[in-house]
């Protein structure tokens, strides 16, 4: 088979973040008796994309993002609350998020035992090992990367260096990049110099001078890309 071994983003692209986030952010508000309104989701994707991209450039650390997002957030829904109580009971919830997108289950098992499969997650670490560790596909996962306790993230290529001394430092062009994100993922494993496979769902516009091996819409396509499709 062409890899040997897939790094996998975890939010988006294995695991139902929006599902997740959507849940959690609701039951923050809840259980700290913050009034529930119309649009608070919308406006909070659009604050911690904004702030997410921030980390990714290296303006803020993810200390700063962790209460960053939601002192933006009250401020924009003129809300009082104390962002790092409202922050530490957000990602307590959100920990316990574990939903997989549709697909990921059966075609990370039909994928184990044929490549060796590592995460490699922006996330914050007390969110995502826990998320991790307890979902259906855990027991088929060699690792979990996680740029919070390793002080890199993607782009970076310090974070690929972690994954790859993990992985045994196995050739380059017998790796794969699977993820969503343009910026992250696929930026990050271009900088590093290895293929990227970019999960696009939605079918968005695919950009111009940003290297991509491959386009999938399910991930099911990953199967034919190393080979295992019938």
């Amino acid at each position: 088979m062409r890899y040997s071994w897939l790094l996998l983003d975890a939010d988006g692209t294995l695991f139902d973040y929006d599902r997740a986030e959507a849940g959690a952010l609701e039951a923050t508000f809840g259980e700290l008796g913050l009034p529930w309104r119309d649009g608070a989701l919308r406006a909070y994707r659009r604050i911690n994309a904004r702030i997410w991209r921030e980390f990714e450039q290296g303006q803020i650390t993810q200390e700063v993002l962790r209460t960053r997002r939601f002192e933006q957030l009250f401020e924009a829904l003129g809300i009082t609350c104390d962002p790092e109580l409202f922050s530490r009971t957000h990602l307590h919830t959100l920990a316990h998020g574990t939903e997989l997108l549709e697909g990921a289950e059966e075609v990370v098992r039909a994928l184990h035992g044929r490549v060796g499969m590592l995460i490699i997650t922006n996330g914050l670490a007390d969110v995502q090992r826990p998320r991790v560790d307890g979902c259906a596909i855990r027991d088929y996962i060699a690792d979990i990367v996680i740029s919070e306790e390793v002080a890199a993230a993607k782009p970076e290529p310090a974070i690929f260096d972690v994954a790859f001394a993990r992985m045994g430092w196995p050739d380059k062009a017998r790796v794969l990049m699977v993820g969503d994100s343009l910026t992250s993922d696929i930026a990050g494993a271009a900088a590093y110099g290895i293929d990227a496979c970019w999960y696009n769902p939605a079918g968005k516009e695919r950009p111009a001078g940003l290297e991509i091996r491959y386009e999938i819409r399910r991930l099911d396509e990953l199967l034919g890309i190393v080979g295992l499709a019938e």
